[in-house]
């Protein structure tokens, strides 16, 4: 397989290595497979024969009209955490080489990926449009705000569809590559990831911070202080409306756009950071931790822990 990575200027060094190193890594290794797979030719392409990276670093390139002969193109993230600058950059005058390069590799039928901000490059060029994508879990708010076409699941690791895959924050690029891997062999990629030691972690949910994604709205970070203040009591949403001074249907429709879930789900994530908060620092029994996150009996609150972390109560402890 012919994979082409773009390199442009500030893209993220870690996520562009991270790419590199697992592909190199399972050309290695294909020969310790009984039927190895055939190699894949990774080329790096950009716009101009030096690109600097985010980090300063000056990375060699092919001509990005090479990308047109690729079996995949794959876009690594931008070095950039804030939204505003973010999305002042994929839409803005510096990025239309990439954007364009995006469209017309998928307007061919060519597959792409990208992960964590680089995400943003494809929806910006339409190729996500009426498609499921993740991105980072800290700028889904700020993703489905601006690309409401697009069908976001932040909790997803990697994410396929309809040949544009996708991956979340930052290290996993080292996800999507290892998916790139996995398309053409299974084995190779679990060889790859025990090499690399590399754990398989099919959701971001057990990283998020669902106060951070408060934020992105002053109603959703007064609801989200309230339940916190209320946690070890039933809660009600028409009453957290009530004491927001909102209506209940103002409250569930605010969440829903800015988090893209229920409040209901997003008071059970905050019930599930607070007791893995627990079980990792104090020596509470189980019973005890979920009468402080609001359950009567433990056995909601295990399943719901392994619903959502992945992990059992005794493993979360152990961490």
């Amino acid at each position: 397989m012919d994979v082409a990575v773009v390199v442009y200027d500030g893209v993220f060094d870690s996520g562009l290595s991270a790419i590199l190193d697992v592909l190199d890594a399972a050309n290695a290794m294909r020969g310790e497979l009984p039927e190895p797979p055939p190699a894949w030719q990774v080329d790096t392409v950009g716009f101009r024969r030096r690109v600097r990276t985010g980090a300063g670093h000056l990375v060699e390139t092919a001509p990005a009209a090479g990308a047109g002969s690729a079996d995949l193109l794959i876009v690594p993230a931008l070095a950039e955490r804030r939204p505003e600058a973010l999305l002042d950059h994929v839409a803005g005058a510096g990025s239309a080489s990439v954007r364009t390069l995006v469209a017309e590799t998928r307007g061919r039928g060519t597959p792409v990926a990208s992960a964590c901000t680089g995400t943003f490059l494809l929806a910006e060029s339409g190729v996500l449009d009426g498609r499921k994508a993740t991105t980072s879990w800290w700028l889904a708010p700020v993703f489905r705000q601006r690309y409401p076409a697009v069908t976001i699941d932040e909790t997803r690791m990697v994410t396929t569809s309809d040949g544009v895959t996708t991956a979340g924050a930052a290290f996993g690029h080292v996800d999507l590559a290892l998916a790139v891997v996995r398309m053409t062999s299974p084995a190779l990629a679990d060889l790859v990831a025990r090499y690399l030691v590399v754990d398989e972690r099919p959701s971001q949910s057990a990283y998020t911070i669902p106060s951070a994604l408060a934020q992105s709205d002053p109603l959703v970070a007064a609801f989200e202080g309230w339940v916190r203040l209320h946690l070890d009591e039933p809660l009600s949403v028409a009453e957290a409306a009530r004491s927001l001074g909102v209506s209940e249907r103002t409250l569930q429709r605010t969440v829903r756009r800015v988090l893209g879930t229920s409040p209901v789900r997003f008071v059970q994530d905050l019930r599930v950071e607070r007791a893995s908060h627990l079980l990792r620092t104090t020596g509470l029994s189980l019973d005890s931790i979920a009468r402080k996150v609001g359950y009567e009996h433990a056995n909601t609150l295990r399943i719901l822990l392994r619903e959502r972390t992945g992990s059992t109560t005794a493993a979360l402890r152990g961490r």
